[in-house]
């Protein structure tokens, strides 16, 4: 799936026959199973990212799939091993493709093949929001926004497995009993609506568990400055994505009485920074995949598409209230 010219997904992306190039020596012949469309793919068609691949580009920035063919000198990968991106801006929204070996992390195959093509990016910044701001216990507790994204769904799973209480808000809808009950079957302990965080009733919540450390936010605007207010003092809020457009406000009460801390994560740069130490990504990867196969932690709510109707599967992933990850069957 190919775009010229940045715009409307819809307007500029096509389906366009070409040619695998000749293998090199380093390169990897991958055979793509599944890729889902994320917010970031739209945003970089759109061309409002701000990491842009060079045009004519191949959407996608996350997927799995299957090695064909390896070159004379790749050692790490062999035909029929699993592969996903190592980084952002590798095109994945294709059916087959040759990749220096750099560009591809090994993945275990005996995992189910959604949970695979989507582990790159949201299971991996849940991941990174949890372990690197603050030093979280058993018992504790984490307040995030946005709780039915990619990443709330993996956060839900992945503080439940190691016992983190989560207060998971999401924004009212028709079908919203439902998302709660969902939720919850993930392992949510509290779902609430942006109108309750501002209600008096918020405090019952914090009768049955701490008021959370770590906050979480993918929205902005008056969702971020009302989570704000349940935030322990001294507590961290971290920002990973902007849905609503509008800024994070803060009273100015809350960084002089209550010291909270505010902070950004964006996944792309933390795998710029640690491009050269493998050893914090294996471990990554390696925990994210171990709860994959304990059944602790599962692919978000997805609806498969084939690649021929990668239009309706591109206006679906930017429709409001949407649950479910669009995936594309290469």
């Amino acid at each position: 799936l190919l775009y010229e010219r940045h715009g409307e997904p819809a307007a500029v992306v096509r389906l366009k026959d070409l040619e695998v190039p000749k293998l090199g020596d380093c390169d990897v012949h991958v055979r793509m199973l599944a890729a889902p469309v994320n917010p970031a793919d739209i945003n970089m068609i759109q061309g409002t990212y701000p990491v842009l691949s060079p045009l004519p580009a191949v959407g996608g920035n996350e997927g799995v799939g299957e090695v064909l063919e390896v070159g004379c000198r790749v050692t790490a990968l062999k035909p029929g091993d699993w592969v996903i991106p190592a980084d952002a801006g590798l095109g994945t929204w294709r059916t087959q493709g040759a990749f220096p070996e750099e560009m591809l992390l090994k993945v275990p195959s005996d995992i189910p093949v959604l949970c695979a093509a989507t582990l790159s990016v949201n299971p991996c910044t849940a991941f990174r929001v949890l372990a690197d701001f603050e030093s979280l216990a058993p018992g504790d507790s984490v307040i995030q926004n946005a709780a039915n994204s990619g990443v709330g769904q993996a956060v839900i799973q992945i503080a439940r497995a190691s016992g983190i209480k989560t207060i998971n808000v999401v924004r009212d809808r028709p079908d919203l009993p439902k998302l709660v009950e969902r939720l919850m079957a993930l392992g949510a302990d509290h779902v609430v609506t942006e109108e309750m965080l501002r209600k008096p009733e918020m405090k019952d919540i914090f009768k049955s568990i701490p008021r959370p450390r770590l906050a979480l936010n993918c929205v902005g605007g008056k969702s971020t400055t009302e989570m704000l207010r349940h935030l322990q003092p001294k507590g961290t809020m971290v920002t990973y994505g902007g849905m609503a457009k509008q800024p994070v406000m803060v009273p100015v009460s809350a960084f002089i009485f209550r010291d909270v801390r505010l902070r950004g994560f964006w996944m792309t740069q933390w795998r710029k920074d640690h491009a050269q130490d493998q050893e914090s990504v294996a471990a990554m990867m390696d925990a994210l995949c171990q709860l994959i196969r304990r059944g602790q932690l599962t692919a978000p709510a997805c609806t498969e598409v084939p690649l021929q109707d990668y239009k309706a599967a591109l206006e679906a992933s930017m429709k409001p209230f949407v649950s479910s990850k669009q995936i594309l069957l290469l």
